[in-house]
């Protein structure tokens, strides 16, 4: 808790913030975690160093997506708050009930499963907390400038991978790791969280991590050499590709999800794309609910009727990501998720915007020939010359 500052200015205050508290039910583990994740839902501006909080249901389609194991080893590296983190344990305690019975797997949930890294010491309180409030006895959050210091003894230390770095900051090359250089030189933050997350993963280990669409096009050489790596080197699965008003109102800026596998042999086959055009909420600075809170998310409490898919997306995107290596091949290019070929994001070097593979589909037109349209305009003309000689006949 160093440096933290006490701002309740009056004894007053205090008191009646004490008192509404004390009549909240804290016995349960949940409630805890929900007020302190309400309170976190206040913070409705940007953070000094460009921090700003990822919606909840979109974390919660990530780890849906990613399927936290009772062994793994899960990191965020620009952990904020440890939204990602708390989510994962979520996750981890309702899909593995009998996790907390096994001595073994307990004591690595509460003392070794979850890392979070950031450097700005409020974050790592609150994100401590956090973790703290949702059952999580000795998370390991710490201070880490991940971008600046030397990896060693982090290498290849993770087996699952969850964040939303800050992406469009710039660093200079004396203040970056050396290692992460040797992977990609630039000095733009998105692509060298994504050297990061390569570094840190053990070989088949898993990564859902949010990069704006930029990362996907960028024709710099350190843009397509991070996209040539993912696709050549690694095992790329999915792009999931987000609205734009997704972070409003701290952002409008266009982001995806990137989801790959650390292999260091290849191994990407085809590649996912889905096109996410609702999330369930008004894409505008209010953000307000479009559905009722049954059906929000991407594992809604109640199932959405067929026409309440266009306001919430996430859970087909579940249901489909499920059959990337079936059904979801044979889609055709206009519709709103289809599967593309490592050949063919090779042979547009590689690539990875949506658009770049999605075929619009254009409504038919009706041709008619000339000398009929001239016709009819003939006959319109005749018909407004006539009908003005009426009206002036009735002046």
């Amino acid at each position: 808790m160093a440096g933290a500052r006490f701002t309740i200015p009056t004894p007053a205050l205090l008191a009646k913030v004490v008192d509404l508290l004390d009549h909240v039910p804290m016995d349960d583990r949940d409630t805890k975690g929900d007020v302190y994740e309400y309170m976190l839902g206040k913070i409705a501006s940007a953070g000094q160093n460009g921090q700003f909080r990822t919606p909840r249901h979109i974390i919660q389609l990530m780890v849906e997506l990613t399927a936290p194991r009772p062994g793994d080893v899960i990191c965020d590296p620009a952990c904020g708050t440890a939204g990602f983190l708390v989510a994962a344990g979520e996750y981890l305690r309702a899909r593995h009930p009998d996790l907390l019975h096994n001595e073994v797997q307990r004591d690595h949930f509460h003392h070794r499963m979850f890392h979070g890294f950031d450097f700005d010491h409020t974050m790592l309180r609150i994100g401590s907390m956090n973790m703290l409030l949702h059952g999580v006895e000795s998370p390991d959050i710490n201070y880490r400038d991940s971008l600046a210091q030397d990896h060693s003894g982090e290498e290849e230390k993770y087996t699952l991978v969850l964040a939303n770095p800050p992406f469009a900051g710039s660093l200079d090359y004396e203040n970056t790791a050396k290692d992460l250089l040797q992977i990609v030189k630039t000095k733009k933050t998105e692509l060298l969280f994504l050297a990061l997350f390569l570094r840190l993963l053990k070989p088949g280990g898993r990564a859902a991590v949010i990069v704006p669409d930029g990362v996907l096009f960028g024709s710099s050489k350190a843009h397509k050499e991070l996209r040539r790596i993912l696709v050549e080197d690694q095992k790329l699965d999915a792009i999931v590709k987000l609205p734009g008003g997704v972070f409003k109102p701290y952002a409008g800026v266009s982001t995806a999800i990137l989801l790959f596998t650390k292999t260091n042999s290849g191994g990407t086959d085809h590649v996912w794309f889905y096109d996410v055009e609702a999330d369930g909420w008004s894409l505008d600075d209010k953000r307000t609910p479009l559905l009722a809170d049954d059906k929000l998310g991407p594992v809604p409490r109640t199932a959405l009727a067929a026409q309440e898919h266009a306001k919430n997306n996430l859970p087909d995107v579940l249901a489909r990501w499920a059959q990337r290596a079936g059904a979801e091949r044979d889609r055709q290019r206009t519709a709103q998720s289809f599967c593309v070929p490592k050949a063919e994001i090779a042979a547009q070097g590689y690539d990875l915007s949506l658009s770049r593979y999605k075929e619009v589909v254009h409504e038919a037109l009706e041709h008619r020939a000339p000398k009929e349209i001239l016709a009819e305009l003939a006959k319109l003309e005749k018909e407004i010359q006539h009908g003005i000689t009426e009206l002036e006949g009735m002046l």
